[in-house]
């Protein structure tokens, strides 16, 4: 066996081709870590009829930012990036929970590499059941079926690490770098929307956004700053004030300055690509606000990536 270690990166993937976009979302409504839809045993079918009335219109989406969602060669990218950092004992994979490559596929490359150390970190900052706890029960329920005994430990949330939230600053900074007054900035968080039942069961992601936004503006004196959440789907309550919601409210008390900082994603997707960046622009625009940017994503970053190495060296 190989004394390297391996570090299996956990992202949720997304459709590689407009062709992907129905299987990648049969397989999303199809967790019941995420959603429950009747029982167990009647989920696939429903999730089917979910994903054909749904890919229609989420393909114009889609189509809108180049056919499919770039996470899987960023992904890769933060992969290969890291694997440089942490040097030659340790091998880097990735598992994407919804398309390819999956668990299956990152575990029997592990097995070819004669692997058996395997750190799994989650590329999710923030915990919830939804994202890194379905991610870590697919890993497990393919672990016992493929029968592989490895010496496996988790790095399940980075919300507060020091290196995390310094890569996030940068990223704000060099936002407001671009406006010519920043104290006439008002800056908006803008996290994943959860449904406020997880929240209500102990779900500790809304206390990990939390942490994550008085750390981070802690490096910011003098700015307005809001938090709100976006990519609700279904008729559940979910985590309020919605994004919309807040730009609104924003443009109405005259702000003409917007800052979004994409929270909880850690690389360019649909929300950021489509929904901040022409969804939310439009209904900025429409409003008012005459200034609407968004910070970068985390993707590739060094400070990101050294975030990541020192969790992985942390975990040792």
């Amino acid at each position: 066996m190989s004394d390297k270690t391996a570090v299996l990166l956990l992202q949720m993937g997304g459709p590689d081709s407009l062709e992907a976009i129905q299987p990648f979302l049969y397989n999303l409504f199809s967790d019941r870590d995420i959603i429950r839809i009747g029982p167990a045993f009647l989920q696939p079918i429903i999730a089917r009829f979910i994903s054909r009335r749904r890919s229609k219109k989420v393909s114009e989406y889609y189509r809108k930012i180049g056919g499919k969602s770039p996470i899987r060669e960023l992904t890769q990218q933060q992969a290969e990036e890291l694997e440089k950092a942490l040097g030659n004992n340790y091998r880097c994979f990735v598992a994407m929970r919804y398309w390819k490559p999956d668990t299956v596929e990152a575990l029997a490359a592990i097995r070819r590499a004669g692997i058996s150390r395997v750190i799994a970190l989650s590329l999710y900052p923030h915990y919830s059941r939804a994202t890194v706890g379905s991610s870590i029960n697919e890993l497990e329920r393919v672990l016992i079926q493929s029968g592989m005994k490895l010496d496996l430990s988790y790095i399940r949330n980075f919300h507060d690490q020091p290196f995390y939230i310094a890569a996030l600053a940068e990223k704000i900074e060099l936002g407001l770098a671009g406006f010519a007054d920043r104290s006439q900035v008002q800056l908006v968080f803008s996290a994943h929307g959860l449904p406020q039942s997880f929240i209500d069961s102990g779900d500790p992601y809304l206390d990990h956004i939390r942490t994550t936004v008085r750390l981070t503006m802690e490096r910011f004196g003098g700015i307005s700053h809001h938090l709100a959440f976006q990519s609700r789907a279904g008729p559940v309550k979910w985590l309020e004030p919605s994004t919309e919601a807040k730009i609104a409210e924003l443009a109405s008390a005259g702000c003409r300055q917007l800052l979004m900082v994409p929270l909880s994603f850690v690389s360019d997707h649909i929300e950021t690509l489509y929904e901040i960046d022409i969804q939310y622009r439009e209904e900025a625009t429409a409003l008012g606000i005459s200034d609407f940017r968004r910070s970068e994503a985390l993707n590739s970053s060094p400070a990101f990536i050294a975030c990541l190495a020192e969790l992985v060296r942390a975990a040792q």
